[in-house]
């Protein structure tokens, strides 16, 4: 199985603005002087800035507009809430924040229909939503779907058990591990696996100063290596300029590893050797969306993996 796509879903933002909501347990989002309208325009534009350069290389997006009525400051990260696999199957994931909850659409998946994709069947875990248990889309699990690992550090929105089940259910190994940051000289945990954690085809992108019990870290790194993937180090202050938080797709004739630019300069030249070795980099500004949404790239981006309609051509 593929582990990139050149397919990618969207969502463009029409209500962008810190949400209040998910800052209590995500230490990475910033409030800004400014008003909300503002901050809105400013995300859409570095929204469509973001769009054209994966189109100019040939990676596919499809973009939906997010609808205002629905008042979903968030919804420029739909990974979170939903995961497309190569068999047709759509996973739907619980929610911690009650406003994330609202940008599950249904015309999402009539729009991909209409771009060609089948989906066969949902596995829906958002019930657990109403037992206050949470795992959020491929924010809290990392994939590694050539050799069917899956990766997650267990936080408010990362729930054990409920991870477990994902794994059975998608025939994945579960690798389970805590990974910590320090906020107010205490170590709380990361709200999301791919802030310190991105996998490529053949490397990893890790922040293991964050693992901090030593046979959890060991277990990480044992299943990297043994999945033939390169390890390349991220430090503490690197995944806070988002860093760790990087996808790689397919293009028209490269693979790319996308990133923000606040991510891109944060890397020193050994570790763009690195990655360089094994793909080309994009980045793009997108500053407001990581200030106030406390996430980055890799959140905005939602692979489609799905099957092709054999009506079409």
């Amino acid at each position: 199985m593929p582990q990139i796509t050149n397919t990618i879903l969207m969502i463009r933002p029409v209500a962008f603005r810190m949400n209040e909501e998910t800052a209590v347990n995500n230490y990475f989002q910033e409030d800004i002087d400014a008003k909300n309208f503002d901050i809105n325009a400013k995300a859409q534009e570095e929204f469509d800035a973001f769009v054209e350069k994966l189109r100019a290389v040939g990676v596919r997006v499809i973009v939906e507009n997010d609808d205002f009525k629905m008042d979903t400051p968030d919804s420029i990260f739909p990974n979170n809430w939903v995961s497309f696999h190569a068999n047709g199957t759509v996973g739907l994931y619980p929610m911690f924040a009650e406003n994330r909850r609202r940008e599950r659409r249904e015309e999402i998946m009539t729009r991909l229909e209409s771009e060609g994709f089948e989906i066969h069947n949902f596995m829906d875990y958002t019930p657990a939503e109403e037992e206050g248990v949470f795992l959020e889309g491929t924010g809290s699990l990392l994939l590694d779907r050539a050799n069917n690992i899956a990766y997650c550090a267990l936080s408010p929105r990362a729930d054990e058990e409920l991870f477990i089940e994902f794994c059975e259910d998608f025939e994945y190994d579960p690798v389970v591990f805590t990974a910590n940051q320090t906020v107010h000289k205490q170590r709380m945990p990361i709200y999301h696996t791919n802030v310190m954690m991105a996998l490529a085809e053949n490397f990893a992108i890790i922040c293991l100063d964050t693992i901090d019990d030593k046979h959890e870290k060991k277990t990480v790194l044992k299943h990297l290596k043994e999945s033939k993937k390169e390890v390349i180090t991220i430090t503490e202050d690197q995944m806070h300029q988002f860093a760790g938080n990087m996808l790689q797709v397919q293009g028209a004739t490269h693979t790319y590893m996308v990133m923000s630019e606040a991510a891109r300069s944060s890397l020193k030249p050994d570790q763009v050797r690195a990655i360089q070795k094994h793909t080309k980099i994009l980045s793009s500004d997108l500053t407001t969306i990581e200030t106030c949404g406390g996430g980055s790239a890799r959140c905005m981006m939602a692979e489609v993996f799905l099957p092709k309609s054999s009506a079409v051509v």
